[in-house]
């Protein structure tokens, strides 16, 4: 297939008004692949891509329409932050001054808080369009207090996608107060466009020797633990339902844990995941440079949303891949520092790569 042939393209689509807010639907193509994103919490709507016989569906979870964005409890596709993943005890020090934040996860601060990036209007500051790649920047300023975090962050998403079918996500930050800053997507897939609405048929390999251990409140307990011999072995290609049942994963309920990718900062950019499915012949490749990659089964859906599929999503029914750093990193001083000083700045890169094998 010739996925040169055409120019990507991007458009946009004005929706109303949500809080007051001008909100937009932003429709990134190529040749094969149609990516939907909108700037209410920074969401990726939709992922189109076809399977080996050429049938195209959308492989991420999400809504019918925009308003329900606004009480995305599961985070369908939305940018999660100031924080991404947990805070233990919603507490951290910078210098002497402790800092309390909201808990709305147990004892834990998860994704920001209650009201976080993801239920944000973000405003558009471009669109892009040239010969190789087409996308939208946008970008939100988090005041400082806000949910109980230190500082004016000002933060700004660059969504691309090309003709070989990457979608590029870059992630900027700058802040006039010490603060933690850890940004990631939060999409579920599944690769069968929910026509199986289980992925635990899907292959997935993790590019990873290690997990951060936690303790039964989600929590990082600071140790490495090495993958050998454990059900967090993802070394090699693994069906996902080879161990989700096993008992180490019954609080969780399945995978709800951070593997590690590497133990520093750097903007290096390794392969992180590849995510398949046999039956469509479709596949996922994740690239980051990030520290760390969350994978989460969706283990604790209900069965209470119909989604953008017109499927009633259920325990099991999709995977997240959250890039990012280590949870709880700002009370662990040996994990990659998630502390944004005054004068620099954050930058972290996210590649979806999608694509399909024959069989």
């Amino acid at each position: 297939m010739n996925t040169t042939a055409k120019k990507v393209t991007v458009s946009q689509q004005y929706y109303g008004l949500i809080d007051n807010n001008e909100v937009y639907a932003f429709i990134l193509k190529n040749s094969m692949v149609e990516i939907g994103i909108t700037n209410l919490g920074c969401i990726i709507l939709s992922v189109n891509t076809p399977d080996k016989n050429g049938d195209t569906k959308n492989i991420v979870a999400g809504f019918k329409t925009i308003p329900e964005y606004k009480n995305n409890k599961d985070f369908f596709g939305c940018v999660v932050g100031r924080y991404a993943n947990r805070i233990s005890n919603g507490c951290f020090k910078i210098g002497e001054k402790t800092y309390q934040l909201q808990l709305n996860d147990g004892n834990n601060n998860l994704h920001g808080g209650t009201v976080g990036f993801d239920k944000k209007v973000w405003n558009l500051q471009r669109i892009i369009s040239n010969e190789n790649e087409a996308g939208v920047e946008l970008s939100y300023l988090s005041k400082d207090g806000e949910e109980g975090f230190p500082g004016n962050l000002e933060v700004s998403v660059t969504y691309l996608l090309n003709h070989r079918n990457e979608l590029t996500i870059h992630y900027k930050a700058t802040t006039d107060k010490a603060t933690p800053v850890s940004l990631t997507n939060h999409s579920y897939f599944n690769l069968t466009g929910f026509e199986n609405n289980s992925v635990l048929n899907h292959s997935l390999t993790i590019y990873s020797n290690e997990y951060t251990e936690k303790n039964e409140h989600n929590q990082p307990t600071g140790k490495f633990i090495n993958v050998a011999n454990t059900v967090f072995d993802f070394r090699s290609a693994k069906r996902l339902g080879t161990a989700i049942n096993d008992a180490v994963l019954k609080n969780d309920r399945g995978y709800d844990h951070n593997f590690v990718l590497k133990h520093h900062h750097s903007e290096e950019l390794v392969h992180a995941a590849t995510l398949s499915d046999n039956e469509t012949g479709r596949k996922m490749d994740v690239y980051t440079t990030a520290p760390g990659i969350q994978v989460y089964t969706a283990n604790f859906w209900d069965g209470s949303v119909n989604g953008s599929q017109n499927v009633i999503y259920k325990k099991h029914s999709a995977i997240a891949l959250e890039t990012q750093l280590f949870p709880d990193s700002p009370n662990h001083a040996h994990f990659p520092t998630a502390i944004l000083h005054p004068g620099e700045e954050y930058n972290s890169t996210t590649i979806y790569t999608f694509g399909f094998t024959h069989s």
